[in-house]
Order: structure tokens, then C-alpha cells, then sequence
């Protein structure tokens, strides 16, 4: 596997396969990699011939008060990774290289309407951040597929925009979400967890399942989330919001399909987790 840091790198590599007719997948990470990471470089490999991976903690999209300073860097860790999960090239760029004119002075993308709710609510600017660091990252390796999450389910809505509207050249395929045994999505995030906390954990994704179960037995919207969010405040959780949407992240039609979203705090680390399901 090659680690490539400089764009310049990136492109003749991307060429030389071109040149081939081989078909290149890309997945875009923050690094911290976990199982969760693996399946989706597995995917990609499933549906390319060359995968590439880039490792990037990209600034534009926290917030302040948020987790960037702390935010978990394991590089050697993250290459390691990679290359026995199969891939074929690390992108590791460095904020300049990202940003070759100064963040200050960077070309920044607002995806309106979806961006405004749940997530983009709370988090003022995030989806500016994810939108113009994807774009930048899919115009510098310029795959055929690309692969994300499905555990950031706002963000997978907001590049699927991206990509239909800009008239990118790339199929996006979505993954579903790695959990562990106990049900907590795989999020580099957890190891912030203390173990009391860690214990309570799963209560997210059972709320999510008890939402599930209320909607399809025809219990209201507002009671479901209002539930919800009750049960998640006496295990201890700071709710930010718990509801039911329809996959568009619209308001839930009476016969589905139906997506459930919750995110909440647990201490100092902030969790997020979703649940798609339908009468059939």
C-alpha cells in the first residue's frame, strides 16, 4: 500500500489506473480507524479495483467548544489498518494541503434545506465544513464509488445532495452501521466513555428500537419521541433530540418508511446513532 501526502502524488497514481481501465473506490475517514472503518474499505473493494483511503481531521467542521484539539489522531495506527484491510493507497493530506489558501480564505459549500435541521440545528456550520471537505476530497482523488456510513445519516443525505446537484461523476454507496455486541454504533468517539458511561451506552440504540417498536404498534409521533426522550434523561443522558423522520428527513408520512434519530450527551462525549425501518 502506498501513503501518499502530497497531491500531486494522489494524481498520478489515480492516472496510472486510469490508464489501466481499473475502476477506483475511495473512502473518506477523520482516522481513529475501527471495525467499523474496515467494512467500509471492504465495500469499496467489493465494487473497485483500487481502493483509496484519505485520513484527514478536518477543522472546518467543528464548532467551537467542540472536540478538535482532543479529537483522536492515530496515523501509523490508521495506515496499519489499511493496509491489512486490503487497501491500495493512503491519503494523508496536511491542512495546507487541504486548504492551500488558508481556511480564511477557503471556498466554502452550503448544502441548504437538510443541513438546517437536527444536526445542522445544533451544530451551526457543521455541514458547511463536511460538504466543502468532501467536495475537496472528491475533486483531488476523483474515484468512480465512494462509500460512507450510514451512522451519520444527516451527513450520507447531505453528500448524496452534494454529489446530484454539483454533477460529481461518482456513484455513492452507503454502509450499514458496525455495532458492538452490545448494540453501540462504532464510533471513534466511544473510547471518550468512561466505564460507567460505557455501561449505559446501549440505552441509545434501544431507545431507537423501542421507537421502532411504538410506531409500528401505531403509537404517535410525539409520544414515541417524547418516550424516548424520557427514558433516555433517566439513564443519565443530556438529549438533544429524539424523532422520527421520513428518509428524507422530512416529516414521517402515517404509513412509512420511517427513519429514527437520536443524539445525546453521556458526560463530555456526544453520541449519535439512527434506526430506518418500514411496515414491510
Amino acid at each position: 500500500m502506498d501513503v501518499v501526502t502530497a497531491l500531486g502524488g494522489l494524481r498520478a497514481r489515480v492516472a496510472g489506473w486510469r490508464r489501466e481501465g481499473l475502476r477506483v473506490g475511495f473512502v473518506p475517514t477523520m482516522g481513529n480507524l475501527h471495525a467499523g472503518h474496515v467494512s467500509l474499505v471492504e465495500l469499496a473493494r467489493a465494487h473497485a479495483d483500487r481502493v483509496i483511503a484519505s485520513v484527514f481531521v478536518n477543522p472546518t467542521q467543528f464548532g467551537p467548544g467542540e472536540d478538535f484539539a482532543r479529537y483522536p489522531r492515530t496515523p501509523d495506527d490508521d495506515v496499519a489498518a489499511l493496509r491489512d484491510a486490503g487497501c491500495d493507497l493512503a491519503w494523508l493530506p496536511s491542512v495546507d494541503a487541504m486548504y492551500p489558501l488558508g481556511i480564511e480564505a477557503a471556498v466554502r459549500i452550503r448544502v441548504p434545506g437538510i443541513t438546517d435541521v437536527l444536526e445542522g440545528a445544533r451544530r451551526p456550520g457543521h455541514f458547511d465544513g463536511v460538504a466543502t471537505v468532501v467536495a475537496r476530497l472528491l475533486n483531488q482523488v476523483q474515484p468512480d464509488l465512494a462509500v460512507f456510513g450510514r451512522k451519520d445519516y444527516q451527513q450520507l443525505a447531505v453528500i448524496r445532495h452534494l454529489v446530484a446537484d454539483l454533477a460529481f461523476p461518482v456513484e455513492i454507496r452507503d454502509a450499514p452501521t458496525r455495532r458492538e455486541p452490545d448494540g453501540l454504533a462504532m464510533s471513534s468517539r466511544n473510547q471518550y466513555l468512561a466505564p460507567g458511561e460505557r455501561a449505559l451506552a446501549p440505552r441509545l440504540h434501544q431507545a431507537l428500537e423501542a421507537m421502532r417498536d411504538e410506531v409500528l404498534s401505531g403509537t404517535p409521533f410525539d409520544t414515541v419521541e417524547q418516550g424516548a426522550r424520557d427514558r433516555l434523561a433517566g439513564a443519565g443522558y443530556d438529549v438533544d433530540y429524539a424523532t422520527v423522520r421520513a428518509p428524507d428527513l422530512g416529516e414521517p408520512a402515517a404509513d412509512g418508511p420511517w427513519i429514527a434519530l437520536v443524539a445525546a450527551r453521556l458526560g463530555r462525549t456526544r453520541l449519535i446513532d439512527n434506526l430506518a425501518f418500514s411496515r414491510a
